[in-house]
């Protein structure tokens, strides 16, 4: 199971697991409940380039970002091996 930490979004990381590069059981904590149901649903099985074709590059809003970006990002983050759980200091206290 991987954890990575959202950036200039709502939710404040995703939880999901890579087998090879097949995502499957994602779970976002924060940020709209039943968008990133559906993120989850539709993730399930895919691979991280399918998905990628998708949703990378995406934005909400006024924001250079979005969840579903966000998510690729930490996927691909997984996939280079980078650290995926980092703790951050903001205003809010630390968060993963």
């Amino acid at each position: 199971m991987y954890r990575y930490r959202l950036e200039d979004c709502c939710p404040y990381w995703v939880d999901f697991e890579l087998d090879g590069d097949v995502v499957h059981n994602v779970k976002f904590n924060g940020g709209c409940n039943g968008n990133l149901k559906a993120i989850a649903k539709i993730s399930e099985g895919r691979t991280v380039d399918e998905l990628a074709s998708y949703w990378e590059g995406n934005t909400c809003g006024r924001k250079q970002t979005s969840c579903a970006d966000q998510f690729i990002k930490g996927m691909r983050a997984c996939q280079a091996g980078v650290p995926p759980f980092v703790l951050k200091n903001n205003s809010k206290g630390l968060r993963p």
